[in-house]
Order: C-alpha cells, then sequence, then structure tokens
C-alpha cells in the first residue's frame, strides 16, 4: 500500500484542521477544518505570522504562544476568537511543541469547530431547564430526574449493609458527599438513593459526567450564560440554578479543570452563583455531591484535584466496594438480572447451574456489576433451558484473561527494592506497554489503561516517562 496515498486520504477526509507552525510563529503547514472555520484556504495561509493570519490572538490567548514559549503540550483547550473574515467562532485544540535533536523547533496543532457543539449545549440548557419546570410539583417517581431508590441497591453482603446504613444516616444532612467506587460499581445508584431518602427528594436531581464536555463547555453548562457572552450564547440557566432545592451529581470531578474546581469551591462556601458574561450574582441551595473512580490518595498525589476542594467536599466520605470485595452478593446480584432480562427478552430462565455459579465466583470482575449485568444479558440471549448453563457463557470473556505480560513484568522486578519503589516500576511498565501499543496516542493509551486521559499525563510526569514527540 501506497503511505502517501493513505496520508492523502487521511487529510483529505480527516474532520479536523491542522496547523504547523515553525519557532518564530510562521506557518508553515495548515489544512482546513471540514467546517473551514478559519476563513482562508491553505495558499493563503502558509508564510502568514500566526497573529496576522489571526489578528484577534496574542500572547495570552494563543495556545501556539504557549506551547512555543514553554514547550509543553496543550491539549483539549477550547478557544474562542474571530477568524480571518471577522466572524466569532469556537475551537477546541490540541497543541503539541515539535522538537528536532532535542530542540524545539515549531509546534502543530489539531482544532475543531466547536459551534455546532455550544449550540447543540444551548439546546440542552433549555431542554432540561423546561423538563424540570414541567416535571416540578408532580408526584409520579421520576418527576426529580431519578430512577433509583435505597431499595434496588442489590447485596447482603456486611459491606453493603453498612454502606445502606451510611446512607440513610446522612441523606437528610445535606452535607456534601465524596463517593469513591470503581467503574461499573454503581455510584449513581448510590448517589439517586441519598437524594430520594432526603427531604430534597421532591427537588430536582441533576447528573453531569465532568468527563462528557471540554472545559469551557462544562463551565457554561454549570453556571449558566448571559446572551452575549459568546458565540450563540443566549441568557440560559445553568445546572445549579435548575438544581435548585435539589441535588447536583458531578461524575468524574478529578476531569474538571483545576480552575473551574476552584469556581466550584466557591459555590460550595458562598452558596452563590454567576452566570458566564453577568456581572450578578444569585443564591442557590444545592447539595453537592461528587464522584470518582480514581482512588482520593492518587487524585491528590496526581493534583487531580485541588486539595482545599476535596477536603470541603468530603465531609461525607462513601467507599462502594468493587464486586470481587463482596463476592457473596453474586447470586442475589445473578438472580436479580435474572428477573430483569426475563421481562425485558421474554423469558423464562429460573437461575445458573452450580457450575455457572463457580465460574460466577472464580472471576475477578474487573467491570464489577455492570459487567455481571452484562454478563446475564449475553448469557440469556442463548440460553434455551430452564437454566443458565456454562455453554450460554461462551459468547463472553467469562473464563479468565490472559496474565502472560503482566506476569513477566512482576518477575522481572527485583524483590528486594521495596513495595512502593515495586509498584512504581510495574505502574511505569503497564504505561509504557499501552503507550507502545497505542502507537504513541496517549488518548487511545489512556482508554486502554481505563483512566482519564488526564490522569495518565499526571503519571507519565510523575514517573518520568517522555511522550513520543519528545524522543
Amino acid at each position: 500500500m501506497d503511505q502517501n496515498n493513505v496520508k492523502n486520504l487521511i487529510m483529505e477526509w480527516l474532520e479536523e484542521g491542522i496547523i504547523i507552525l515553525d519557532k518564530d510563529f510562521t506557518i508553515v503547514f495548515y489544512k482546513p477544518a471540514s467546517t473551514e472555520i478559519t476563513g482562508f484556504d491553505p495558499d493563503e495561509a502558509i508564510g502568514k505570522n500566526l497573529f496576522e493570519a489571526f489578528p484577534h490572538l496574542d500572547s495570552n490567548t494563543s495556545t501556539f504562544y504557549k506551547v512555543i514559549t514553554t514547550g509543553k503540550p496543550v491539549i483539549n483547550e477550547v478557544q474562542n476568537y474571530i477568524n480571518y473574515k471577522g466572524k466569532s467562532v469556537s475551537i477546541i485544540t490540541t497543541t503539541v511543541p515539535v522538537y528536532e535533536d532535542g530542540e524545539l523547533v515549531g509546534a502543530f496543532e489539531i482544532f475543531k469547530d466547536l459551534t455546532n457543539v455550544r449550540e447543540l449545549s444551548e439546546k440542552i440548557l433549555m431542554l432540561q431547564n423546561e423538563l424540570y419546570i414541567r416535571n416540578r410539583g408532580k408526584n409520579n417517581k421520576n418527576s426529580n430526574g431519578t430512577q433509583y431508590t435505597i431499595h434496588d441497591i442489590v447485596g447482603e453482603s456486611s459491606s453493603m449493609i453498612e454502606l445502606k446504613d451510611r446512607i440513610g444516616k446522612i441523606a437528610n444532612t445535606g452535607s456534601p458527599v465524596f463517593i469513591y467506587g470503581e467503574t461499573g460499581t454503581g455510584k449513581e445508584l448510590i448517589v439517586q438513593s441519598i437524594h430520594n431518602l432526603s427531604r430534597r427528594r421532591d427537588k430536582p436531581f441533576i447528573a453531569q459526567n465532568c468527563a462528557a464536555l471540554p472545559e469551557n463547555l462544562l463551565e457554561s453548562i454549570l453556571f449558566g450564560t448571559v446572551q452575549g457572552s459568546f458565540t450563540g450564547a443566549k441568557d440560559r440557566p445553568g445546572l445549579f440554578e435548575l438544581a435548585d432545592g435539589g441535588t447536583l451529581f458531578l461524575d468524574e470531578i478529578n476531569s474538571m479543570n483545576l480552575d473551574l474546581q476552584s469556581k466550584l469551591l466557591r459555590v460550595i462556601q458562598d452558596g452563590v452563583i454567576r452566570r458566564i458574561g453577568s456581572s450578578t450574582t444569585k443564591e442557590v441551595n444545592v447539595r453537592i455531591i461528587a464522584a470518582t473512580n480514581i482512588d482520593p490518595n492518587i487524585l491528590l498525589e496526581d493534583n487531580l484535584i485541588r486539595r482545599d476542594l476535596f477536603y470541603r467536599i468530603n465531609v461525607v466520605y462513601l467507599y462502594v466496594p468493587p464486586l470481587r470485595e463482596r463476592k457473596e452478593d453474586i447470586p442475589l446480584l445473578a438472580n436479580h438480572f435474572i428477573d430483569v432480562f426475563n421481562k425485558k427478552l421474554g423469558k423464562n430462565i429460573k437461575g445458573m447451574t452450580k457450575e455457572v455459579q463457580q465460574r460466577f465466583f472464580d472471576n475477578d470482575w474487573p467491570g464489577n456489576v455492570r459487567e455481571l449485568e452484562n454478563t446475564i444479558e449475553s448469557a440469556m440471549n442463548f440460553a434455551d433451558g430452564d437454566y443458565i448453563t456454562l455453554k450460554d457463557l461462551q459468547n463472553y470473556n467469562i473464563f479468565g484473561r490472559s496474565p502472560s505480560y503482566v506476569t513477566q513484568i512482576v518477575k522481572e522486578i527485583p524483590k528486594d527494592m521495596g513495595l512502593k519503589s515495586a509498584v512504581a516500576e510495574y505502574e511505569k511498565s503497564l504505561i509504557i506497554s499501552a503507550i507502545e501499543e497505542a502507537g504513541g496516542n496517549c488518548a487511545k493509551a489512556a482508554r486502554v489503561l481505563k483512566i482519564p486521559k488526564q490522569t495518565l499525563h499526571g503519571k507519565m510526569k510523575r514517573l518520568g516517562i517522555k511522550p513520543y514527540y519528545e524522543k
């Protein structure tokens, strides 16, 4: 296959735009984005100085300037500027320094149009506002935005009994809550149970995953906007206003930018918010519940959460145990999901064989309760008897995972180097392997490792792992 032809096809069909500058800020390569948001074509761009091509940018607002002057990448930053034809646009950019023989020679940037995304976020805010206004005062189960109550928490293990007891004790206090649990353990079920046991149960429950949106969009969704604060912005309440009197659940709070975390801290302390572009403040009465799938000690060590915010929000701490720590709950959970999927799939499965139950006990369930649920659903699609058998599980990876690479890493670590150093070496080996497997793409490596990209960058810095572009 002709590599040049492949490169040309990528350039032709790639939705994102690309700009490459030399260290004097001269454009040496330009590929427009599919929406042509910059306002000029490639022939016009080549040879122009960055600040000539984008006259409304300066040293404070240009990601290129930050990268070339510091030598450090800027990842997923939202920029608002006036393009070459005088049109207001919003883009999300990743800008990375370019090194040759250890010397910085320029930078390249990949950018994508966010104007439509901003318009979509405005529509989301409008629909959310209408939804909660329409549902306010109704008494049906879902009128407050929830699906679950404490009765939906399945488990009779000592850890789950303790967790349900703690939920009952703190539901009515109104204090901020910080929840830690691995992916798939059911953190939102816990959060909704707290809301529905509290005095706020008749008020809105709103959940927002902080990793789902770029930070600037997340800020506008949380705090709201006033007309004209950015392109297409209208007077819209944010989630804090929509959740007034109720509960706001911030999942993956560690993905929130540290500056935005500072603004969140002020809301928790002062109980007031200011919409983006507004000069006035508004009081809100919202209970904040935050969650993460990363150990809080690692969050603090890697500077993924502000210490002052963590100490303020960690008034009530709840730990949701992974399924491997409460395997005695597996039969209860399995039978619960069998009942659920009997109704959904129109089946009449009575349970699972002893062999299947033993297989379930032997598995470590890295995907936790969600993985068990998916396993049951998969098996029930193939089961044609009264019970789920091992044969029905053969279409799902429930028979164990290959430990060969991990085992090899462990064998190579000297036993006398100490636990902390050994763990760091093991972690470093896994990260390097994932980055190599992903061809240097840190975003892909983070997905392989099942951690946020920001966490990966923090660990690489702490462990002295250089990105490919610095090698």
